[in-house]
């Protein structure tokens, strides 16, 4: 263990105690929330990002050690476990190296070298592979091996077995496959074509039908493309190797400069490389690649997540939410500024003038009768023309706004059994109208209720492995969540179960505690929730805010365990309890008497008395209420209106490896590519922005055909904290 934590210490550069104390205290069962809001002396005030890397690795680390010891027990049983083996076992650091290692030893299926080995000819492999200066030609050494009675008829057919069990050695050889991995993986090439009678087919994947790109250099969304093409039938894919090359590396790791057999041997190492070594390698590099691209889309889709889950609720209105439709017409519901349903309805604005006119009537009726400020529009089929229609009805009806919503995931919510039970009363639509208006209102309590998945801020998320990507995006739900808190007696049990500490169960268990004994008064009687213990309460309790309790440090971040300390901290500045909100000479007052002085009198750490008197300066802050507002709207651009050199302020929708696509209020979203982000080199887009931002770009083309938008953003005059590299409005 000691090994693992200066190893994780040395790759994360923290110190090892830090993170020695994030391992005991993962070990004890806290959550990745907890421990990065409430342990911060433990562990140098690491944030949940870096905590969450460390978690993975630790796993990592814990595998790679359970699985030497496999093969440690594996090797021994076979009495073939030497020191230098034993040795070479505790110094691989990664998985792949540990197989290489075990590869010799693993049972395997019945193969060419087996048979010849069941022949007697593993001696006869063993003086070859020795090279000895005397050794003899290797055909008149062969001689003395040939028995019939053991199917081995001349000599040349005990050399042609014994080629058989040194290929297979060599294909076995750890050094040999990792000299070849370093070449393949610095010199290869990926190549892929159309496949056979694909050549003239329209599709997707036309970029690949002839492509040519070092590994070296290939890229994450390339990788999964390919993959995605060649599963669908549409490419042939290879990997080019010089043979040359790859040939002088195995032969270096085998020959011996001057020994004996050597024209055997190299033919030997030929065979090893062509027949076991270039199918293996080439399968191999191509898993390692997709693993790369993988965790790289992952990763991705959780770092457009976070700032998707993170917009600022726009509180306080009355919002009409539309979901868009062309046979079924567009849904309409009306929510009220908590998100309860006003009203709901159906209208038909693209049947023709006469519905429009009347769904517009009946929109400017709901308007009205219960003072709507906000619309909501869903972005998916028939938007543009519902956009249309809305911006004809603002200009009826003054003092209105709109926002295009992302609609995804609202289908997948409307036909869930959650939104079932939550609206039993009304048809799948219609709910999914509700959903929109409330992701305008607060976009986390909303997209809580959604599978990540089903968000689509990534890319190939249906291409990476499921389990993987389930574990990161619930990371940052949880991470989003609790960096926000929740309100213990509004709360939906979808937003309480992602709360530190707290399951499914508990979530339920609370609303139903809830709804049978009323509001809570106090943070304390969560205990009371069935299988709601005191370790889930201990994770739980700085979450979870209580606006009805009279003890105001409920309403606050601060940990139960630590309200002695904030009544005490409080104290030596001057201040009560009943002072908290109103506390403006809070920090300079503390300034004045010491911090190092007054945590010492308070029994806490430095960081956790500085975050003890963020909250008590401003109880229940939302973190989100510091970033800029959504960008509403009251009229709408066409396709045909944009031209190059056409500036304008957009939302920034997606980040993906080559680009950022942009909401400039067309039906489309603009492409910002990655050339044109900044005028400064950036390897991946999130160096400059994120999901959520508001960007001023300039049309750089329009291709209506294809109804494609480039933009750029590099040069165009923002009002942004980036500077002249990259101009993104500051989040």
């Amino acid at each position: 263990m000691e090994d693992m934590i200066r190893l994780l210490a040395a790759e994360l550069g923290q110190k090892p105690q830090h993170v020695g104390a994030v391992v005991r205290l993962l070990d004890e069962g806290n959550t990745i929330p907890f421990i990065a809001r409430y342990r911060k002396e433990q562990h140098g005030a690491m944030d949940d990002t870096t905590l969450r890397t460390l978690a993975e690795r630790l796993q990592y680390l814990r595998n790679l050690a359970q699985r030497r010891e496999e093969i440690r027990r594996s090797i021994a049983a076979q009495e073939k476990l030497t020191d230098e083996l034993d040795a070479a076992l505790q110094a691989a650091v990664t998985l792949s190296e540990l197989e290489d290692l075990y590869r010799p030893y693993k049972p395997k299926r019945r193969t060419r070298a087996t048979i010849a080995r069941e022949r007697g000819l593993a001696p006869l492999a063993e003086q070859l592979l020795g090279q000895a200066r005397d050794l003899p030609d290797p055909l008149t050494l062969a001689a003395g091996f040939a028995d019939p009675a053991r199917g081995v008829e001349t000599p040349e057919d005990a050399l042609a077995g014994a080629s058989d069990i040194v290929a297979e050695t060599v294909s076995d050889d750890a050094a040999v496959r990792k000299a070849l991995r370093s070449l393949m993986q610095r010199q290869s090439v990926l190549r892929t074509q159309a496949a056979k009678g694909k050549e003239e087919e329209t599709s997707v994947y036309q970029l690949y039908y002839d492509f040519r790109q070092p590994v070296s250099r290939l890229q994450g969304h390339q990788i999964l493309a390919v993959n995605r093409g060649e599963r669908e039938g549409f490419l042939k894919v290879t990997l080019e190797m010089d043979r040359d090359q790859a040939l002088i590396c195995v032969r270096r790791c085998v020959l011996v400069p001057g020994g004996g057999a050597a024209a055997f041997l190299r033919a030997a190492c030929e065979d090893a490389y062509d027949r076991l070594i270039a199918p293996s390698m080439e399968r191999e590099l191509r898993a390692a690649l997709t693993e790369w691209a993988n965790e790289g889309a992952i990763r991705n889709f959780a770092l457009n997540l976070r700032p998707l889950l993170m917009q600022p609720p726009v509180r306080g209105h009355v919002t009409m939410g539309l979901d868009p439709g062309y046979s079924h017409g567009c849904k309409v519901a009306v929510v009220d500024p908590t998100g309860k349903v006003l009203d709901t309805a159906v209208v038909y604005p693209t049947f023709s003038k006469a519905k429009r006119a009347e769904a517009i009537e009946t929109l400017r009726r709901l308007m009205d009768r219960y003072e709507v400020t906000h619309i909501a529009l869903g972005n998916g089929t028939a938007s543009r023309e519902t956009e249309a229609m809305v911006c004809e009805l603002l200009r009826q009806k003054h003092g209105a706004a709109y926002m295009i919503v992302s609609e995804a995931g609202a289908s997948v919510y409307s036909a869930s059994s959650l939104a079932a039970e939550e609206f039993p009363q009304y048809d799948v639509n219609l709910r999914s109208a509700v959903s929109i208006a409330r992701r305008l209102q607060d976009p986390l309590a909303e997209l809580v209720k959604i599978d990540p998945k089903a968000i689509g801020v990534g890319q190939y998320q249906h291409d990476v492995p499921e389990k993987q990507l389930d574990e990161a995006l619930s990371g940052v739900v949880e991470d989003c969540v609790n960096a926000v808190g929740v309100d213990l007696n509004t709360a939906s049990p979808s937003l309480l179960r992602r709360v530190a500490g707290l399951n499914a169960t508990t979530a339920k268990n609370i609303v139903a505690y809830r709804e049978e004994h009323g509001a809570f008064t106090a943070r304390r009687q969560v205990l009371k929730v069935p299988k709601l213990g005191q370790k889930a309460y201990e994770q739980a309790a700085g979450f979870l805010r209580v606006p009805e309790s009279p003890q105001v440090l409920d309403h606050t971040g601060v940990h139960p365990e630590s309200y002695a300390a904030a009544e005490t901290l409080l104290g030596l500045c001057g201040y009560r309890l009943a002072d908290v909100g109103a506390l403006t000479e809070l920090p300079a007052r503390l300034e004045a008497y010491g911090p190092a002085r007054a945590a010492e009198a308070c029994g806490i750490g430095l960081p956790t008395m500085r975050d003890i008197v963020r909250e008590l300066c401003k109880p229940g802050r939302d973190p989100r209420d510091e970033l800029p507002q959504p960008a509403l709207r009251t009229d709408v651009l066409e396709l045909k209106d944009l031209k190059p050199g056409m500036v304008l302020t957009g939302t920034v929708r997606n980040v993906i490896d080559f680009g950022v696509f942009v909401d400039i209020g067309v039906h489309q979203d603009g492409l910002v590519h990655i050339s044109q982000v900044c005028n400064k080199f950036i390897k991946h887009p999130s160096e400059a922005v994120s999901v959520g931002d508001v960007v001023r770009v300039a049309v750089l083309e329009v291709d209506e055909k294809r109804k494609r938008i480039s933009l750029t953003m590099r040069g165009v005059p923002g009002d942004g904290e980036a500077g002249p590299d990259c101009q993104k409005t500051a989040r």
